[in-house]
């Protein structure tokens, strides 16, 4: 039977509470606000049912518990969308008794319908992660492995500083203006922006904080970024006509997704394959061109892990691997006294 959750606060942080076997027992949110705490909870106490479970564990109800832990995040409508394509040949399916066939005729299926190898190689991705989160509660003895086609390379696909320009003229909607040059100035993810509102932003301090509080807290960081001059006068014009609490908003209403919009500005202006990751991984690539080091850029972009930072963007740095070139330099005396010895081999 499924125990009883509360919410506790202890030195202002919640904690969900309950009894089991005799004995209080709290797990830490992690948040002190308190809508937050409640999203957090009902995550967690989807993790924590394990009664009236079914006697054969399909792939269809590990699926929906997994999704279940991940509500009040983006991956849980994402999961959603995987879920049309996952669940039509997975879902009946018992957990344990999924072989490399079953993958590699998933695979096939897929690629008949169109799809290509990194969209495949995504949902049979989250198909794993759910079944070893079945397995880590004890609903399957062990997950199956899941055979997945080689992960497609990453496109590189940045804009130069005069295509930004003529991106951004193109951009003739101030909502979609605005959006672009967040992203161009501060690398925020999408997600970010779209939910970006005006109390934190600090026009005195010169500062953006993208860490929303009501959100929970997941992988994917959200720094404090500074505001430039030309991120500074866009902001100042938005705030001045602005409708509603969220800095991306139109017709008085925030704005659920720049997606379309971004496309018709790209077609206007001959760019039509730049998207908000574009944008995002272009502020990057020019902080990197002009020499700024990996741990700021990291910091600047909300990784918790600057080695990610410099697989990606290492190589555009004008310093990438200079220290390891110098060190192999051959001085002028050494290669003169090797060019003497050799004619003076040649003449003997």
């Amino acid at each position: 039977m499924l125990p009883k959750f509360r919410i506790v606060k202890y030195r202002n942080w919640y904690y969900a509470a309950w009894q089991e076997d005799g004995s209080i027992r709290r797990q830490a949110l992690r948040t002190q606000n308190r809508e937050a705490a409640e999203q957090v909870l009902r995550s967690f106490a989807a993790e924590y049912e394990i009664a009236d479970r079914p006697e054969i564990i399909t792939v269809e109800y590990v699926w929906n518990g997994y999704r279940e832990t991940l509500k009040g995040k983006p991956s849980f409508q994402t999961m959603g969308f995987e879920g049309r394509a996952v669940l039509p040949f997975f879902g009946n399916m018992a957990v344990e008794a999924i072989s490399e066939d079953d993958c590699a005729d998933y695979q096939k299926r897929r690629r008949i319908a169109g799809r290509k190898d990194g969209t495949i190689w995504t949902e049979l991705g989250r198909l794993r992660s759910a079944l070893k989160w079945a397995e880590k509660r004890n609903l399957i003895v062990k997950a199956p492995t899941i055979y997945r086609p080689p992960m497609s390379p990453p496109r590189d696909l940045r804009l130069t500083r005069e295509e930004a320009a003529r991106f951004l003229a193109a951009c003739t909607m101030q909502h979609v203006r605005i959006f672009v040059i967040l992203a161009m100035t501060t690398g925020a993810r999408s997600g970010a922006l779209l939910t970006l509102t005006w109390d934190r932003v600090d026009f005195n301090g010169q500062l953006i904080d993208f860490a929303d509080p009501a959100r929970p807290k997941t992988k994917k960081g959200r720094p404090v970024v500074p505001i430039n001059r030309t991120l500074m006068a866009a902001l100042q014009e938005g705030r001045r006509g602005a409708l509603t609490p969220y800095v991306i908003e139109w017709n008085g209403k925030p704005v659920k997704e720049v997606k379309h919009s971004l496309a018709a500005a790209g077609r206007r202006c001959g760019l039509s394959w730049v998207t908000a990751h574009v944008l995002r991984h272009s502020c990057a690539s020019w902080l990197a061109e002009s020499g700024v080091p990996m741990a700021e850029i990291a910091q600047f972009l909300g990784h918790s892990d600057s080695r990610i930072t410099e697989r990606v963007y290492a190589k555009m740095s004008p310093s990438y691997l200079q220290k390891a070139a110098e060190a192999l330099n051959i001085c002028s005396n050494q290669l003169n006294l090797a060019h003497t010895t050799t004619q003076l081999k040649k003449g003997s």
